[in-house]
């Protein structure tokens, strides 16, 4: 079943002009269509929906130094919370890191590289709020950090 993300304003890219009342929709792990809500609304009649307050685009890559934390899955979980669904190689420098990205779905990159939001794509999405601080994260399709 779709999951169907929508938002105010929806940006392929961070640097892209929005789609105003936009939506994603993400199938298991992949994007499915990107658009307005009423245009993917209609051709996706089943999914389900969830509307975020801010604005919504591709995932964050977390560039530096993992947040320091008691353990592997908890300095991840903190990356999630950043809006980040991928981190660079060189920062994921032991067995026990590796290990927790790997479990979470989190992308270990060899580099930075530019992120967007195309059908067929990964499903790695970020909900930013106007400080930019995250909203929400999901991950390969599954929503992995909520604030509350």
């Amino acid at each position: 079943m779709e999951t169907m993300h929508a938002a105010d304003q929806v940006y392929v890219t961070w640097e892209s002009a929005p789609v105003a009342d936009g939506a994603v929709v993400v199938g298991r792990d992949g994007i499915g269509a990107v658009g307005t809500f009423a245009e993917l609304r209609e051709r996706f009649p089943g999914a389900r929906v969830r509307r975020w307050p801010g604005r919504l685009g591709p995932a964050r890559v977390h560039e530096g130094p993992l947040p320091a934390a008691p353990s592997p899955r908890e300095r991840i979980h903190a990356v999630l919370k950043l809006g980040a669904a991928a981190v660079l190689a060189e920062h994921v420098d032991s067995p026990g890191l590796r290990a927790a990205a790997e479990r979470n779905d989190v992308a270990v990159l060899p580099g930075p590289g530019p992120t967007a939001l195309r059908p067929g794509g990964r499903a790695d999405l970020a909900v930013l709020d106007d400080t930019g601080a995250c909203i929400a994260t999901v991950c390969a399709g599954r929503l992995v950090h909520r604030r509350r």
